[in-house]
């Protein structure tokens, strides 16, 4: 069984778009073994997380060298096949240091350790919650604070800096609609946009 904080990840990567795959599993005939691993959907479908647990040691994932050498195999068996997936590796647990600058070259490397959990294996409090997310931010979906106010000096929340950043024609029911479904994703935001065009067009037009 896993580590408390190989779940801990595991939970918050499924709850922001991510699907566990089955371990191991093959690519190109060879087979592979990981703690865990996982894919993205929709904008994130290309997305390949593995995650290495440095703790308990499975796999051998004690050993930065090892750790290594599995994932540059799998990245070549990838290469044969042709797949177009961007591999992300996280460490999860004591940080490992032989091997894994030369990792780096090869896939995006996050390090998650230190993360409070409690009793039930989530993280333990605010604070640890965005311990976790910081250490995983890159693959988390972007989010804006939620605009309490403007100020003169050009300097209030991200939302208001980009909404003055825009032109002053902009539509105002194209940009709410982009921004309300900005934190589901790019398709979200591609699909919002297309269906308030289109309501446009009718409108133009006519139609019902």
């Amino acid at each position: 069984m896993s580590a408390p904080l190989v779940q801990a990840i595991q939970a918050r990567l499924r709850a922001t778009r991510y699907v566990d795959l089955s371990t191991p599993f093959k690519v190109a005939g060879v087979e592979f073994a990981f703690t865990g691993a996982m894919r993205g959907i929709e904008g994130r479908a290309l997305d390949l997380i593995l995650l290495v647990d440095t703790t308990t040691g499975d796999f051998g994932d004690r050993d930065g060298l090892r750790v290594r050498q599995r994932v540059e195999a799998l990245s070549r068996a990838l290469d044969v096949t042709a797949s177009r997936f961007v591999v992300t590796v996280i460490l999860a647990g004591a940080v490992l240091t032989e091997g894994i600058e030369a990792l780096s070259e090869t896939c995006r490397v996050l390090q998650v350790e230190g993360v409070p959990l409690d009793d039930q294996g989530k993280p333990a409090d605010a604070g640890a919650v965005l311990q976790l997310d910081d250490r995983i931010r890159v693959l988390l979906p972007l989010t804006l604070p939620v605009a309490v106010g403007e100020t003169t000096d050009g300097a209030g929340p991200a939302m208001v800096q980009l909404i003055k950043a825009l032109p002053a024609g902009t539509n105002k029911e194209l940009l709410e609609a982009a921004m309300s479904a900005s934190s589901d994703g790019e398709q979200a935001v591609t699909d919002a946009v297309a269906s308030v065009i289109m309501r446009t067009l009718q409108q133009d037009t006519g139609e019902k």
